[in-house]
């Protein structure tokens, strides 16, 4: 059987354009380089597929090689943008391949998706970014909502200065005047929050939960989505969807920095607070 690399590549660029992406028109091949789905940009970036399309298997020779990794790591990133085109991004690759025991698991943990979304809020349209993770169920698993940004929200919870928040307490002898100074708590709503514990953190999450059973806030429709992967050693990495033609398009990596595990804690307790 020819295989269907070698097909694609007897098409004529000019004259065989047979499907489109949106307002973008592609020829055969542009199809089956393009990384079409996520789970195809995992694939790839495992070298469990070819930058053809081919599916590889354990049994296969190719299947996970370095070498051929090597090479096809490069063409998963957005080649227009400086970031991810140059020396950081061979850095990656070369870190990557050297021992070749690095991989994206789906249920491998880590990883979060980003649906950027128009909602109605109390009558005007506004934008909520939904933070996504993969989560066991039973046999299988599932996505589920693990945060939320919306400056609604977030304005409201502003992170004070210490020395500003230190101004502002309860003394520890409250309890034997029956907490009468309590009131101080309630006197200035904008913020009451300094009078919770000092690791006290807001749960954006509930809030929205809140809102939506309100009725104040109401999902209309997904703008964009993108994935932020956490799980390499030392390294964070963006996916965005890129619609254009050309050889260079669909899933790729479209910010790259390299960061050590204990500093990706922080960031990670963004997408997860609950972790």
């Amino acid at each position: 059987m020819v295989p269907v690399f070698v097909l694609a590549l007897s098409f004529k660029i000019d004259a065989q354009v047979i499907g489109s992406l949106g307002d973008v028109q592609m020829d055969e091949t542009e199809l089956y380089t393009m990384t079409k789905q996520m789970s195809q940009f995992i694939n790839r970036f495992n070298y469990e597929e070819d930058q053809y399309g081919k599916r590889l298997y354990p049994s296969d020779a190719d299947y996970r090689s370095a070498q051929k990794r090597k090479d096809a790591l490069p063409l998963l990133f957005d080649l227009n943008n400086p970031r991810t085109s140059g020396t950081l991004r061979d850095f990656f690759v070369e870190d990557l391949t050297k021992n070749n025991n690095q991989f994206i698991e789906f249920l491998g943990g880590d990883w979060f998706s980003e649906v950027s979304a128009k909602f109605i809020w109390k009558g005007k349209e506004v934008d909520v970014s939904l933070i996504m993770r993969i989560e066991k169920d039973g046999l299988g698993s599932k996505w589920v909502i693990s945060n939320v940004f919306f400056s609604e929200f977030q304005k409201h919870f502003p992170q004070g200065e210490l020395s500003e928040r230190e101004k502002h307490f309860l003394h520890p002898m409250s309890h034997e005047l029956d907490f009468m100074n309590i009131y101080k708590v309630f006197s200035d709503p904008q913020i009451v929050e300094y009078y919770a514990s000092n690791d006290y953190q807001p749960d954006y999450l509930t809030l929205f939960f809140y809102e939506i059973k309100q009725g104040n806030l109401k999902f209309d429709h997904v703008v964009s989505v993108k994935f932020h992967i956490f799980q390499i050693k030392n390294w964070y990495f963006e996916v965005s969807w890129f619609n254009r033609s050309g050889y260079n398009s669909g899933w790729l990596i479209s910010n790259l920095i390299y960061l050590k595990d204990n500093e990706k804690e922080a960031l990670i307790k963004l997408y997860q607070p609950t972790k």
